[in-house]
């Protein structure tokens, strides 16, 4: 069965604005293989009224935690935000098992914003619904939890990395004269260079999808 990492680009998300919060690691939320492996989304707890300030609308948010300011290291965790009063405003809570294991803590200060992007690894029926389709094409964007979406199919890639163009048909990988993106960035104006490129329909090959939430 084929297995995609899918990328999802939310255009009405804008610049991030982030909201500092107080993370709290509790044993009643699960951190499985599945959310290790990007199969399914992290949940997160959250106050009522510190999600509406998020103004995730699909419920889809981004956590950083800073390790090292000075080194500008971080960690970045997508989460699916669940609504609960018993959560304090400024609070969220996560599992405590993936606190521990990223972290070395169960208590830590970070900040929660507006996903402007993210990805989640479809494997079985769902993966098989983009087989065949091709780039400007859409699915249903309740295959990743989103109701009243679609999913608009911008690109993807195969496995070594070769992108997938608009303007060549079929599943098929070929050697084309690029001029501009996607396969080539010129460095200087007028630079064309043969690449290896992958056709604009989605098969088993591809592992990579790239994709934008539209209407």
């Amino acid at each position: 069965m084929p297995e995609f990492k899918v990328v999802v680009s939310d255009p009405e998300a804008g610049d991030p604005h982030p909201i500092l919060v107080k993370i709290k690691g509790i044993d009643e939320l699960k951190y499985t293989e599945d959310h290790k492996e990007g199969r399914e989304f992290i949940e997160a707890r959250i106050n009522p009224k510190t999600m509406e300030m998020v103004k995730a609308l699909y419920g889809i948010a981004t956590v950083r935690i800073w390790k090292n300011k000075a080194t500008r290291e971080r960690v970045n965790i997508t989460v699916r935000l669940i609504p609960d009063n018993n959560v304090p405003e400024f609070m969220v809570y996560l599992p405590k098992s993936l606190l521990v294991e990223k972290l070395g803590a169960e208590e830590i200060l970070g900040e929660i914003f507006r996903a402007k992007a993210f990805q989640i690894t479809l494997t079985g029926e769902k993966a098989a619904t983009f087989i065949g389709k091709k780039i400007g094409e859409t699915v249903d964007a309740s295959i990743i939890g989103i109701k009243g979406k679609k999913l608009l199919i911008t690109g993807g890639s195969d496995f070594a990395g070769f992108p997938m163009i608009p303007t060549l048909p079929g599943t098929g990988k070929k050697a084309l004269l690029l001029s501009k993106p996607p396969g080539f960035h010129p460095m200087e104006k007028g630079e064309r260079r043969r690449k290896y490129v992958r056709g604009n329909t989605i098969s088993d090959e591809i592992v990579q999808i790239n994709t934008k939430l539209v209407s």
